[in-house]
C-alpha cells in the first residue's frame, strides 16, 4: 500500500521540484503536495551543479601533465642525462656571455674573454699582454711580452661587442673605457635579448635532435613508451626556456637600472 502512494506521489514530487528550479522566488519554505494527501508536506531538495569557471578552465588548459620518467629504464632508446646535460651547457654558456659581454662594470678582467687571433693561433688576450686599470676610465694592456701580437690584440678589442676603440702607443694599447650612457645601456639590453633568443634556438636544437633520435628507436618498443620520451624531452626544454627568460629579466634590470 504504502508502494503504491510513493509511485503515486513521484510525478508531483519531481513537477514541485521543476517549478522551484524554475521559479524559486514564488516557491515558499514548504512545498504542499494536492490531492491525495493534503496535509503531506516536505521541504523541496536543491539540486546543485557545480560548473568551473572560466579562470579555472583556463589555468588547467594551460598546465599540463608533468612527466617524470626512469632514465635508467630508456637508457636503449636514448640518454635523457646526455640531453639534459647539453641543454644545461647551453644555459652555463649564455650566463658565462652575459657576464664577460654585457658588463657595466669596469674591471681588468673585463678583457679577458677577448680572443687574439696571431700566426701562431688563436689566444685569449690576457695570456699575451698584461692588463691592468690606469683608472676607472682607463685600461692599459702592456704587450712587451708578445710585441708581434700587438696589432691582433688592437684588432680584436676593437672588433669586439664591447663598443671599444684602443690606442696603441709602441707595445701598450690603452683602452678609453666608454661612458655608461642611457643609449649604452639599451644597447646592452637588447645584446642581451639576442643572446637568449641564441640560447633558445640552441635548446630547440637539442630537443629536435633528441626527438629525432626517439623516433629513430620506435621499433620494438611500444608508442606510449615513445610518447612519453617525447613527452619528457618537450618538458625539459620548456624548462631551460623558462630559466633562459630568468636570466634575461634578471640581466636587462642589471643594466637598464
Amino acid at each position: 500500500m504504502a508502494m503504491n502512494h510513493l509511485s503515486l506521489l513521484r510525478p508531483l514530487l519531481c513537477q514541485a521540484l521543476v517549478r522551484q528550479v524554475r521559479h524559486p522566488a514564488t516557491v515558499s519554505a514548504a512545498v504542499r503536495i494536492p490531492l491525495l494527501h493534503p496535509n503531506l508536506s516536505c521541504k523541496p531538495a536543491i539540486c546543485s551543479r557545480f560548473y568551473a569557471t572560466k579562470k579555472a578552465k583556463a589555468k588547467s588548459k594551460g598546465q599540463s601533465a608533468k612527466v617524470s620518467i626512469n632514465t635508467a629504464l630508456v637508457e636503449d632508446i636514448i640518454s635523457l642525462d646526455e640531453v639534459k646535460q647539453e641543454m644545461s651547457a647551453v644555459l652555463s654558456a649564455l650566463k658565462d656571455d652575459f657576464t664577460r659581454n654585457l658588463s657595466i662594470r669596469t674591471s681588468p678582467g673585463a678583457l679577458d674573454h677577448i680572443v687574439v687571433t696571431t700566426a701562431d693561433g688563436k689566444f685569449p688576450l690576457n695570456q699575451l699582454g698584461q692588463v691592468s686599470m690606469k683608472s676607472p676610465q682607463i685600461i692599459l694592456v702592456n704587450m712587451s711580452s708578445f710585441p708581434e701580437a700587438t696589432a691582433a690584440a688592437t684588432r680584436a678589442l676593437r672588433e669586439s661587442s664591447m663598443n671599444l676603440n684602443p690606442e696603441v702607443d709602441g707595445t701598450i694599447i690603452k683602452v678609453p673605457v666608454p661612458k655608461v650612457t642611457r643609449e649604452h645601456r639599451e644597447n646592452l639590453a637588447k645584446t642581451a635579448k639576442q643572446f637568449s633568443n641564441k640560447a633558445k634556438d640552441s635548446v630547440r636544437k637539442v630537443r629536435t635532435n633528441a626527438v629525432t633520435q626517439v623516433k629513430r628507436a620506435k621499433e620494438g618498443h611500444s608508442e606510449d613508451t615513445i610518447r612519453l620520451i617525447e613527452k619528457q624531452i618537450q618538458q625539459m626544454a620548456d624548462n631551460f626556456a623558462t630559466d633562459i627568460d630568468k636570466q634575461l629579466t634578471a640581466k636587462t634590470k642589471e643594466l637598464l637600472g
